[in-house]
């Protein structure tokens, strides 16, 4: 097993490794209390006419068993320290957008996830993934990543009534003497220092923490005993095979869309996280990631898997960098991290300890590790800026992801064409230019 993850070579042990590991798997535990709570839409009253909401402990059930399957891939196959789990902000598209925006059944949305997952994978297997990432300007590849942080931030905040409803101003600040929403205020607060003082998992200790106060203070009932904390594993039945059984339903261009949303965040959520983690690790040569084919059909199949489980888009974790800091080096990182995944299984009582208070502070400080992607934009050329900014600002505003990169993705040929750089957009931009009209069109 050393050689097959060549310690030796890159100077590490099995301790570290497991350490590693360990540091991995509580700085993105919060996935599987925060990704149920989404996916379900929690804290949504009213749901479109025909949706059903979905089963959280099924939820659960996947998210863990498609972060450890994808991590173990990532491991073992491309041997990796990087894991795995269904992507923040593909989550919030899924919920919020396809299925409450859209009115579109989960079970559908499953099948639009699959969908994207096979097509990911011809993609990686032919090499054509990688001309569609350069055909996508980085500009806008660093303003659709923002735009997203800032419509989890709002997600966060509205969940936990920070901000709510006004007839007169459409949004204001809500009640801050209310019990909950100081709890969630709180939560906020112990995760910022948490972070701000570098603890690996300041998130999930702050959903942690949160918790333990709403407690102590009555906000949130205690588990009741050792069969409060670990139970058994819950029944993946409400939603396995649903993604297969609804396939039939995906053939229509408000789908299409949906599928080219997941894609194409999936696309650059995988590249740039790999990038970041294998740079730090110092696995980088020559400026290229070695074998990541592999890992990008690792990445690629997870979503299929979890797609079939009943979850949105699986994907790699920028949070595995937590781990490389620990000292992980190898895949064998990624297999102990996945172990945890699967031991995480057994807890799923903790759930209904989870309320959106819980959950809202970790929504909103991913958003703004998410909003860091701001300082790449060449914000001094007006032709970049202002597709840019209409991408970031129209994801919240229209509580929609989709509509924010179909505006920006409209408006950077035009204002690209009318300064004189029409040589600089890649073809593929001019397909995306006539699919985004097309959906404005008939969509909207």
């Amino acid at each position: 097993m050393k050689k097959y993850f060549r310690f030796e070579e890159l100077g590490t042990n099995y301790r570290t490794e497991f350490m590693a590991g360990l540091t991995t798997f509580l700085a993105m535990a919060y996935i599987l209390f925060v990704n149920p709570s989404t996916l379900s839409l929690e804290g949504v009253d009213q749901l479109p006419d025909g949706v059903t909401r979905m089963d959280q402990g099924a939820i659960f059930a996947a998210t863990a068993i498609a972060a450890a399957v994808g991590t173990l891939f990532m491991g073992i196959i491309a041997r990796y320290p990087i894991a795995l789990a269904p992507g923040m902000g593909l989550n919030a598209f899924f919920a919020y957008t396809v299925v409450l925006g859209y009115g579109i059944p989960w079970e559908t949305a499953l099948a639009g996830v699959l969908a994207s997952g096979l097509i990911f994978i011809v993609l990686t297997l032919t090499g054509i993934r990688e001309k569609i990432i350069n055909a996508i300007p980085a500009n806008l590849k660093m303003a659709v990543g923002a735009g997203i942080g800032l419509f989890i931030a709002f997600v966060g905040f509205q969940n936990a009534n920070i901000i709510v409803g006004d007839d007169a101003t459409l949004l204001a600040l809500g009640d801050l003497t209310s019990p909950t929403v100081m709890l969630a205020v709180f939560g906020v607060i112990i995760s910022v220092i948490l972070l701000t003082l570098g603890f690996k998992g300041g998130i999930f200790y702050g959903m942690v923490i949160t918790a333990i106060v709403g407690m102590i203070f009555g906000l949130i009932s205690p588990p009741q005993g050792l069969g409060g904390v670990v139970g058994e594993v819950p029944s993946l039945a409400p939603t396995f095979g649903q993604a297969f059984s609804h396939f039939g339903e995906i053939f229509t261009i408000e789908m299409l869309v949906v599928i080219l949303t997941f894609l194409f965040v999936d696309f650059f959520d995988t590249a740039g996280t790999l990038v970041a983690v294998a740079t730090q690790a110092g696995l980088m040569k020559d400026n290229k990631l070695p074998r990541a084919g592999k890992a990008l059909f690792a990445d690629s199949a997870a979503t299929v898997v979890g797609a079939s489980l009943g979850t949105s888009t699986t994907t790699s974790y920028v949070e595995s960098t937590a781990g490389v800091g620990a000292g992980g080096r190898s895949g064998f990182t990624a297999v102990v991290a996945a172990g945890f995944f699967l031991l995480a299984l057994f807890f799923s009582p903790l759930l209904s300890i989870v309320t959106s208070e819980v959950t809202a502070p970790a929504l909103i400080i991913v958003g703004v590790l998410m909003a860091s992607s701001l300082k790449s934009i060449e914000w001094d050329q007006f032709e970049i800026a202002v597709p840019a900014f209409l991408t970031v600002v129209t994801m919240p505003l229209t509580y929609s992801i989709a509509t924010g990169i179909a505006i920006g993705f409209i408006f950077y040929p035009i204002t690209m064409v009318l300064k004189g750089r029409a040589k600089e957009i890649h073809p593929i931009m001019y397909l995306l230019f006539v699919i985004f009209i097309l959906y404005f069109i008939f969509l909207n």
